[in-house]
């Protein structure tokens, strides 16, 4: 295994690795690289979670979120503190600095409660619709598009929030080609993701990326750049616009 790939695994799961290479921004580059396919295979995971549970006769929504709750603690639940942050320092007032305070702040307000709720139960939901259903592929496609986002919103050109962290690391990094690659092949990908509706799952992609660059926009323009808690933001966001989509019949 690369050691970028190492390094992709050890910041997005709590899968061992082993030693991990010297992070250095050119490491941290290649490994953003990686988010995606490491987004996969938790959504491949997710996926055989939610097939055993519907198998087992277990209740749609019990089911999506006893998947949420596996996928968070095979994540740390860092994406979900991402969303709470960043949550909190959009709906602060004051200037970029003061929203950047309140984002370092361990506390989660009011702004990151409503999100982790909205999100939550919208993925749990989603979750056990397609799992009743028998639509797995879009978990996978969520999932993948979810840590493709991240491509997006440390692309060329836009700054770092702050002068470190994992923003200063990754911001102003990634080709814009690297994030349009990957967006092609999952509204590819989407194609195959609902039975009898091809536009669905490519919709579902479509409408994610959107929400993904309207987003990073705001943020950008809110906090002066891009922070880690931003790229978690962004992942959650995409995820759950997938999976709401696609569990649409």
């Amino acid at each position: 295994m690369s050691g970028a790939l190492r390094l992709a695994v050890s910041w997005l799961t709590v899968v061992p690795v082993g030693t991990l290479p010297t992070v250095d921004r050119t490491t941290a580059r290649r490994a953003l690289y990686w988010a995606p396919v490491v987004g996969a295979g938790l959504g491949l995971l997710a996926a055989v979670a939610l097939a055993a549970l519907h198998a087992l006769g277990t209740p749609p929504l019990l089911a999506g979120l006893a998947v949420v709750a596996v996928h968070a603690g095979l994540t740390r639940g860092i994406h979900l503190d991402g969303l709470a942050d960043t949550a909190d320092g959009l709906g602060c007032y004051g200037e970029p600095r003061r929203a950047l305070e309140v984002m370092r702040d361990g506390s989660t307000g009011p702004f990151g409660v409503v999100a982790l709720v909205l999100v939550l139960t919208t993925q749990a939901a989603a979750l056990g619709a397609l799992a009743g259903s028998g639509r797995l592929i879009p978990v996978v496609l969520a999932m993948t598009a979810g840590r493709a986002a991240f491509s997006w919103c440390a692309r060329k050109g836009v700054p770092p929030a702050r002068p470190n962290g994992l923003g200063a690391l990754v911001a102003d990094s990634q080709p814009p080609a690297v994030a349009v690659s990957w967006a092609l092949l999952l509204l590819l990908g989407g194609l195959v993701a609902v039975p009898g509706r091809p536009w669905q799952g490519s919709a579902a992609v479509a409408l994610a990326a959107l929400a993904v660059a309207a987003g990073a926009a705001h943020t950008h323009r809110r906090f002066g750049g891009v922070t880690g808690d931003v790229l978690g933001a962004a992942g959650e966001l995409a995820t759950t616009v997938v999976l709401a989509v696609c569990a649409i019949s």
